[in-house]
């Protein structure tokens, strides 16, 4: 039986963001206080590719903080990447800890198909 699954990522699992960036060959997050352009933020700076000012995810809140000028310092696309590539690691996580298989298939438009075979259907 097929199921259809929307999320709302809220950036809680470290792992997930340490695999979405291997993934997206981005640097390690690092752990610290960042400046943005305005703005001091403490959580995972994640340096997207291009931008001016790293984004910061708060574990606790699962709040990711940024500043790109409304596109100017980093393109918008970037970030909704690694938003669905995080989703994507955090349910492959979440799966396979529950004893499920998981298979991924980028689509012509970009997005991501998630496949989970749950244990003991189909």
């Amino acid at each position: 039986m097929s199921h259809i699954v929307t999320i709302r990522t809220q950036v809680r699992d470290l792992e997930a963001i340490r695999q979405a960036t291997r993934r997206l060959q981005l640097p390690e997050p690092t752990f610290g206080e960042v400046q943005l352009f305005s703005e001091r933020k403490t959580g995972w700076a994640i340096q997207l590719r291009d931008w001016r000012y790293p984004v910061v995810a708060n574990l606790e809140s699962g709040r990711v903080d940024y500043d790109n000028f409304e596109g100017r310092w980093g393109k918008q696309q970037e970030l909704d990447q690694f938003l669905q590539r995080y989703a994507v690691e955090r349910a492959t996580i979440v799966a396979r800890k529950q004893g499920h298989t998981t298979t991924e298939q980028t689509l012509v438009d970009g997005s991501i198909k998630l496949l989970i075979q749950v244990r003991g259907e189909g």
